[in-house]
């Protein structure tokens, strides 16, 4: 299903795939988030300008806006408003941008913003890389479109 190239650490935390679909597919797997991200979406995903809210009760919030598409290319979500439960800085995902990019084979994911020395990093790329490799949930909905957002997760 995917295969990941490379994890960067240092500016930004940064997740590179292959995937075996069209840029087109990726992108429309992208913006429907309910079919492979875990816990409590409200709102609407696809456009730009849309608001919406990533919930996982008592444990992380995320109020994003979709402030870039361009279709079967790229995606990015800026967040507009964070909790974490986390020792430290309980907001630190405030005015992050969430990018995803796409060739005919490659899945850029880059979390812009959310860098090694955030208390909640460590718990964060292991999530995101949880959704995009570990557990294929990404993947598994681009390719069958169905993916596998099941259990949540514990990210702190």
């Amino acid at each position: 299903m995917s295969n990941i190239l490379n994890i960067k650490d240092k500016d930004s935390l940064q997740i590179i795939c292959k995937l075996d679909k069209a840029p087109e597919q990726v992108y429309s797997a992208i913006n429907n988030v309910r079919g492979w991200w875990t816990g409590c979406i409200v709102g609407a995903t696809s456009k730009v300008g849309d608001i919406w809210a990533y919930c996982y009760p008592n444990i992380h919030f995320i109020k994003l806006k979709v402030t870039q598409l361009v279709p079967g290319k790229k995606v990015v979500w800026h967040v507009l408003d964070s909790y974490i439960d986390v020792d430290g800085d309980k907001e630190e995902w405030t005015g992050t941008d969430i990018a995803k990019t796409s060739s005919v084979t490659e899945l850029t994911f880059t979390h812009i913003g959310l860098v090694p020395s955030f208390v909640c990093y460590n718990g964060c790329r292991e999530g995101w890389t949880f959704y995009i490799k570990i557990k294929e949930s990404l993947p598994r909905f681009i390719s069958t479109g169905k993916g596998d957002p099941g259990k949540m997760i514990n990210i702190s």
